[in-house]
């Protein structure tokens, strides 16, 4: 079952944080063959392998919290506590109106992370919980056209019950991409799927994720990070077992 729809709708210029999950290595793809090459970062990086963590605060957030900007802000103390607070909370049921968290001086999370980077850095989690996420035991079996096919229908009832889903996008057994993104919008036609999603690797506009209903097959195109083509595709923070 969908999860239920949260009090706002998620708005992709106000409800994604500014920041991005930044990566170690730089990638390289050949256009003739696809073949991907990585050269490590000539700077450092501090804030990595934070993909499943921004996704499932991005919707933390959503479910639990009301920004109020017509209040005055407050300490970085007190801010510590809100997040804390809301990043506690499930990322699968929304909270009732009445019960979220209010966070004053800002009118959404963009505008809040923005200000408030490291705090939101240093308390929504740590790389470690990008780890061990409940969807990786899906990855080691088969993931055939059928299974994809559930899984695009699955994905367009929740867009249109709850407006978002959280989704996982992976290759297995040879490893070229295992993420995580939010799922925000919906173009249905007879031949395709087309979501429009907020990735924390791109925090500066939305990306798509395509489902081809005829071959049943997702696709992502290509980015700095992925050479783009066919991947597998699972639905996350909804259920027990992912």
């Amino acid at each position: 079952m969908p999860p239920a729809r949260p009090a706002d709708p998620f708005v992709f210029a106000r409800d994604t944080f500014s920041f991005a999950n930044e990566l170690v290595w730089h990638y390289r793809f050949d256009p003739v063959t696809g073949a991907m090459s990585t050269f490590r970062r000539d700077a450092p990086v501090t804030y990595t392998h934070r993909c499943f963590v921004m996704v499932r605060s991005a919707r933390q957030f959503l479910y639990h919290a009301r920004f109020d900007p017509a209040r005055p802000a407050v300490s970085d103390a007190a801010y510590r506590a809100l997040i804390r607070q809301i990043v506690s909370r499930s990322p699968r049921h929304p909270s009732p109106a009445a019960a979220r968290v209010v966070v004053p001086g800002y009118d959404g999370l963009r505008a809040f992370s923005q200000a408030r980077t490291a705090l939101l850095q240093a308390h929504c989690g740590g790389p470690w919980e990008s780890y061990f996420v409940r969807s990786h035991w899906r990855m080691v079996f088969p993931v055939w056209p059928a299974h994809q096919a559930w899984v695009a229908r699955r994905l367009e009832q929740s867009l249109l019950q709850a407006g978002t889903a959280v989704v996982h996008l992976f290759r297995f057994p040879h490893i070229t991409i295992n993420h995580g993104i939010v799922l925000c919008g919906l173009t249905a036609s007879p031949e395709r799927l087309e979501f429009d999603a907020y990735d924390p690797n791109i925090p500066e506009h939305p990306v798509q994720l395509t489902f081809d209903r005829a071959r049943r097959i997702f696709t992502f195109p290509p980015t700095h990070y992925w050479g783009g083509g066919p991947l597998s595709v699972v639905e996350i923070f909804h259920g027990r077992w992912v």
